[in-house]
């Protein structure tokens, strides 16, 4: 019989080997049968050779025992204390779920799709249908599942450990995709914690309820073949940033669109203005819709806010049928604080550094993953792959890299731990990149990563080979920070400041870069876009398109975030959809067909996009009109030879018979102009919009053009032979 001991250890929910004790085991020469069901009145065993039911003991108030004969299979019967009777597989009867080789890859931390082992995933074992499940957490003293199955009695189906990687496991029989779920765990010291989320779950609820929900995995499935090249560093990439919650919303009730509403509108609008790419922000699991998605405690479960994985699936698809690429914003930096979460997981900093010097970010109150653990990096690791191998995302931008680079990030001295040589860097964090960014390129072929990184720190684009951290892009902050500064000048003080739109260009090949107006720019007080020009409403709206002008010329990849395509006005709001009232305006629809017009010339013009992280693509022309605050440059294409010339003017003045030299007799025709009056400018320009070089050296060259620049515009010309 069971000893009392072992017996009131189930009862409280305090035994830590159930598989030892519950099921049918062979003891002395007798086989017994034991079951823990707490608010039980009567359980007895069904075996399929017997006609007659077998009751069982009640040992100790929940705990039930008898002693059986047959070996046969069988189930339990059990009569509650509502009355109600139900019939149920013991879970306590079916072997381990996983396998040898799958345990190893975990505990080394080097298993490439850990989602398709742990979690909760609908399974088929012993010929019975059911749904396995399986989390990590090693210093546990007990683990179980909790859900409405047991109403969240966490005695009911303690799990079984396994002690080679620190999983723990139970198979529960008859249940399916949709069950809502948590696991309750009891610490090493007896602690009993607070019931959490599965950190591996595939779904889960609405917030701000935040029970995971099982559900299977989609199949994996490759990037279409087209979609590599759309992808590739010499591609045409303009990209949409996107914050699903706040494009657009319900009309009649101000809620969030779901995936096929997205589907219908995003992906046709996005299409229809040209951009090559839609960057979603994070649609990983989180609770905080303020944090936007970057405090995110789903690394595997698309939210729950716009529908179902299926749904997310069906977007994609969508998107790569219109010839649209999609960027994931993914955060492996850091994870929020919240009870449910993986904070002190299993009693301990599991996931994340014990030490708060480590393990603490004081500028977003959140906990930094622990890099230095193999598990936690295999976690890391296996959620980029599961985003893109599982729905055929194109991309990874990986958030706030610079936090992850430097152990003294936003730390004042004294309150941060050197690396084992004593310097700033995080190894760890380093490693895990690379590891990220290799799998990526091996299991993932054309997709790619992108890094949100703010520093010097060299490398980042260079492959891993050759000791870089392996990534395809870089956001370019400082092109960002330098251009939108000398933008909010007032035109007159540009001319001392001139070297903010050129100094660019002096590292602009030193990585691959992405030029970046991303959300950070139009939040927190900072203002829209079109707010940060200076003058009137008439110079605002000339300088922006000016601006746009001048970065689509510049070499880099482009993103810009939402609402800045028609020069939203007010600052963005994530709990209000933009302002598309304002396309009404001709002022804000002009700006609309600038940008639309802007990404047709950089899918046509191979000058704008081929060489974009290559000198040979590049030359100034004029690099130092200070005094006029004028640009020019020539962006080639070396693989075709044409040439595009870039004159930009940033002061309100039209600078007639204005000469620059060309490298090419001909016709230089204009291909774009910011003053347009179809963008809802003055309409000023080179008289029928084209010149004829000269043979008078200017800037360098044999030949030269004379031209009207229009004021604060941008102007893009190309020889005619």
């Amino acid at each position: 019989m069971l000893e009392p001991d072992q017996a009131n250890a189930l009862a409280s929910g305090r035994h830590g080997n159930p598989f030892a004790v519950l099921g049918r085991h062979a003891q002395a020469g007798q086989w017994w049968l034991r079951a823990c069901m707490p608010g039980a009145q009567e359980v007895a065993a069904l075996f399929t050779d017997r006609k007659r039911p077998v009751s069982l003991a009640e040992v100790v108030p929940g705990v039930f025992e008898a002693a059986v004969r047959s070996r046969a299979a069988y189930r339990l019967r059990v009569r509650w204390a509502d009355g109600s009777t139900q019939e149920l597989d013991d879970p306590y009867r079916f072997p381990p779920l996983l396998g040898e080789l799958d345990a190893w890859l975990l505990a080394e931390g080097t298993h490439l799709r850990p989602a398709d082992v742990l979690g909760a995933r609908p399974a088929r074992l012993l010929g019975k249908e059911g749904v396995a499940f399986a989390v990590w957490a090693p210093n546990a003293q007990r683990v179980s599942v909790v859900g409405d199955f047991n109403v969240w009695d966490g005695r009911r189906h303690p799990m079984r450990y396994r002690m080679e990687c620190g999983v723990w496991e139970l198979f529960i029989p008859g249940l399916a995709a949709g069950e809502r779920y948590k696991f309750e765990l009891v610490s090493a010291q007896g602690e009993l914690l607070p019931q959490k989320a599965d950190p591996m779950a595939r779904a889960a609820e609405l917030r701000p309820a935040t029970a995971s929900i099982a559900a299977p995995l989609p199949s994996v499935a490759a990037l279409p073949a087209a979609r590599a090249a759309a992808n590739a560093a010499d591609a045409p990439i303009s990209i949409y940033e996107v914050h699903l919650g706040s494009w657009r919303r319900h009309t009649e009730h101000g809620g969030w669109l779901n995936w096929d509403e997205l589907s219908d509108q995003l992906i046709s609008y996005a299409a229809d203005m040209g951009f090559t790419h839609l960057e979603l922000l994070p649609i990983t699991e989180h609770p905080f819709d303020g944090s936007w998605g970057y405090q995110t405690l789903g690394q595997y479960a698309p939210t729950a806010r716009h529908g179902t994985a299926e749904g997310l699936l069906r977007f994609v698809q969508r998107a790569h049928q219109a010839g649209l690429g999609v960027l994931l914003d993914w955060v492996p930096a850091h994870f929020p604080t919240d009870a449910h979460g993986m904070a002190r997981f299993d009693g301990t900093p599991l996931y994340e550094y014990a030490d708060p010097r480590e393990g603490f970010h004081h500028d977003w109150n959140t906990l930094i993953y622990n890099f230095s653990r193999l598990e936690v990096r295999n976690f890391l690791v296996g959620s980029a792959l599961h985003w893109l191998q599982r729905f055929a995302f194109d991309g990874l931008r990986v958030d706030a890299v610079a936090s992850m680079l430097y152990r003294d990030y936003s730390r004042p001295a004294g309150q941060w731990l050197p690396n084992v040589h004593g310097g700033r860097e995080n190894l760890e964090a380093i490693e895990l990149l690379r590891r990220m960014n290799q799998g990526v390129q091996e299991q993932c072929p054309g997709a790619i990563t992108v890094a949100e990184e703010s520093t010097a720190f060299p490398g980042v684009t260079s492959p891993v080979q050759h000791g870089g951290l392996g990534f395809n892009f870089k956001w370019n902050m400082g092109w960002m920070h330098d251009t939108l500064q000398y933008m909010r000048r007032e035109p007159i003080h540009r001319s001392h400041h001139h070297h903010e739109l050129t100094f660019g260009t002096s590292y602009a090949f030193g990585e691959a870069y992405v030029l970046p107006l991303s959300h950070d720019e139009v939040v927190h007080g900072k203002g829209s876009l079109l707010n940060k020009m200076p003058g009137d409403r008439w110079q605002r709206f000339a300088n922006l398109r000016a601006y746009y002008g001048f970065m689509w010329a510049h070499p880099g990849k482009k993103l810009l975030f939402m609402g800045g395509e028609f020069a939203q006005e007010r600052e963005w709001n994530h709990d209000a959809a933009l302002d598309w009232h304002l396309l009404d305006d001709p002022a804000h629809a002009g700006v609309q067909r600038l940008v639309r017009d802007l990404n047709r010339l950089l899918r046509e013009h191979p000058a704008l996009h081929e060489a974009d992280a290559d000198a040979a693509g590049f030359a100034w022309t004029q690099a130092n009109a200070a005094q006029q605050s004028v640009l020019a440059f020539m962006r080639m294409s070396p693989r075709t030879g044409r040439h595009l010339l870039v004159m930009c003017n940033f002061t309100p003045v039209v600078r007639p018979s204005y000469r620059v030299g060309v490298p090419s007799a001909g016709r230089w025709v204009e291909r774009l102009n910011t003053d347009s009056a179809h963008y809802g400018g003055g309409n000023v320009g080179t008289p029928l919009g084209e010149a004829q070089a000269q043979a008078l050296p200017a800037d360098g060259y044999a030949w030269s053009v004379s031209l009207q620049l229009p004021p604060l515009a941008t102007v893009m010309l190309e020889c005619v032979p």
